[in-house]
């Protein structure tokens, strides 16, 4: 495959954070449908620069501004199809300028979930509606687009259900390219209710699947996912550990990851190691030193 895939097995290997919150640091607004997808047209700097960040506090992997880009989506927010794909393709290089050329830094494709470019919150419930074969063919343009540009995997995160992996993975199957899955988690089911190892067995079944595991989801989770883990290695990017209030709309609680999770993590086979919402750079530079340390 690639020498991304060779890494993993040799593992761990530290993730990025929440590229959003890095931006939001960075003193930008992320309000409106895109999300930092918009950075990719409006300010590519910004976002080749909150990569650098995450690599200078520790990170191996850069995951790319894409998980919110695609046509339908652009099109929803007055952009035409050719904007998507320039974003996309943005997307990569602008990581792998922020890698700088170093052998131990991967550029991550986001893929992600039909739901995210809908701005409603569907990603957390997977109720979108559409069927195995719908979402294939949604899914396609864009995958192409990214495995065009040449990054080092796709990462097929925050996917809420068993068909929406499914799609995806077939839409992989002959792109030449690694690929690790990655679901939201609620207690150790995907948010539609689908235990984990559903998501394992399926992921299994994939031979250019390098890592299965959870995003965006409670640190806890990892029990859930090493009591169900076959024979990939876990991929695991959670939340802080802080709790989102949805009717006050804002985070309570203080972050919970630190270097013993991260080393935790490790010991329950997570080879690939990171986080999402509300995790930023001084988080990833606590969870590379677990990581270190072992």
């Amino acid at each position: 495959m690639s020498t991304f895939a060779d890494a993993v097995t040799r593992g761990p290997i530290q993730l990025d954070g929440g590229l959003a919150t890095r931006l939001e640091a960075r003193g930008h607004d992320l309000s409106d449908s895109l999300w930092s997808a918009r950075l990719l047209l409006s300010d590519p700097d910004e976002v080749r620069a909150a990569h650098a960040d995450f690599f200078a506090a520790g990170a191996q992997v850069a995951t790319t501004a894409s998980y919110q880009v695609s046509a339908s989506g652009f099109a929803r927010a007055g952009l035409e199809p050719a904007d998507a794909t320039t974003a996309l393709r943005r997307s990569i290089t602008l990581a792998r300028e922020a890698a700088a050329g170093e052998s131990d830094r991967w550029v991550a494709a986001s893929v992600g979930p039909y739901g995210a470019t809908l701005a409603d919150g569907s990603e957390y419930r997977g109720d979108d509606g559409l069927t195995t074969a719908q979402l294939r063919a949604w899914h396609r343009p864009r995958l192409e687009a990214l495995a065009d540009a040449g990054p080092d995997v796709l990462a097929v995160e925050t996917m809420p259900r068993l068909a929406e992996v499914e799609a995806v993975l077939e839409e992989t199957s002959d792109l030449g390219l690694p690929v690790w899955v990655s679901v939201t988690t609620a207690g150790g089911r995907t948010r539609r209710g689908e235990p984990f190892a559903d998501v394992v067995a399926l992921a299994e079944s994939a031979p250019h699947v390098v890592a299965v595991g959870a995003n965006c989801c409670d640190p806890d989770d990892i029990a859930h996912l090493a009591a169900a883990r076959g024979r990939l290695p876990l991929v695991f990017y959670p939340n802080s550990g802080e709790t989102w209030d949805a009717a006050a709309r804002g985070w309570t609680g203080t972050p919970t990851l630190d270097a013993e999770a991260a080393r935790s993590w490790a010991g329950s086979g997570a080879a690939l190691v990171g986080g999402c919402c509300r995790v930023g750079v001084d988080l990833v530079a606590a969870l590379r030193a677990g990581l270190d340390a072992r």
